[in-house]
């Protein structure tokens, strides 16, 4: 029996599996509501903000507008809605990224249902939810040496160079071109007096800019 304090949850994801699963274990909870669910934000805005959620599950990786970019949109629609990202990726740049662009929480898809299920809870109460690995890589963030010459732009790209990551692959993961980042990586290269990605990488890890 449904009633009008129950949690109303909406669904953004294209796994139609994960989708129905979510929807399932969501819909069957005392206390919550799934008010819809969407392949898509292309989907979702033509009705999303009828639907009215308190809570928002949202996927980072979808076809069409990216969740990330999805974000800030999806905001402006429901500035009271809060936005819970659910995906398999844990890239720093894209925590941060998530975070900045209004994301209340940030859960990766492995996170027990019974844990998703009370995050929901626990965003509705003020709280930050984080898969504990997320919430690691936070914190470890606040711990960096705060008289870095880097720019947050630089930190994020070399800690892309960092993991391994091309140049290409970068720029396609930050949605700017090539040309920038190699612009980028030849300032910290300047900034950091090194030469090369090993340098560089030593000397950032060494004075903790990263």
């Amino acid at each position: 029996m449904k009633n009008e304090l129950d949690i109303r949850v909406a669904i953004i994801e294209d796994d139609e599996t994960i989708r129905e699963g979510y929807a399932f274990l969501i819909g069957n909870t005392r206390g919550y509501k799934i008010v819809g669910t969407y392949v898509s934000y292309e989907e979702a805005v033509k009705k999303i903000v009828s639907d009215s959620p308190d809570v928002i599950l949202l996927d980072v990786e979808l076809p069409g507008i990216t969740g990330i970019e999805a974000l800030p949109k999806l905001k402006k629609l429901l500035p009271d809605t809060h936005i819970l990202i659910l995906t398999v990726y844990e890239q720093e740049v894209l925590i941060f990224r998530a975070l900045g662009n209004g994301a209340a929480g940030y859960l990766t898809k492995n996170t027990q249902p019974e844990k998703i299920v009370a995050a929901i809870h626990e965003v509705m109460e003020g709280g930050g939810p984080m898969s504990a690995h997320i919430a690691r890589m936070v914190i470890s963030s606040f711990k960096r040496n705060e008289a870095t010459p880097l720019t947050r732009r630089e930190t994020e790209i070399l800690e892309q160079i960092a993991t391994g990551k091309s140049r290409k692959r970068i720029a396609d993961e930050l949605y700017i071109d090539l040309e920038t980042v190699k612009s980028h990586i030849k300032n910290i290269y300047h900034k950091l007096d090194v030469h090369s990605k090993a340098d560089a990488i030593k000397a950032a890890r060494d004075n903790k800019f990263i």
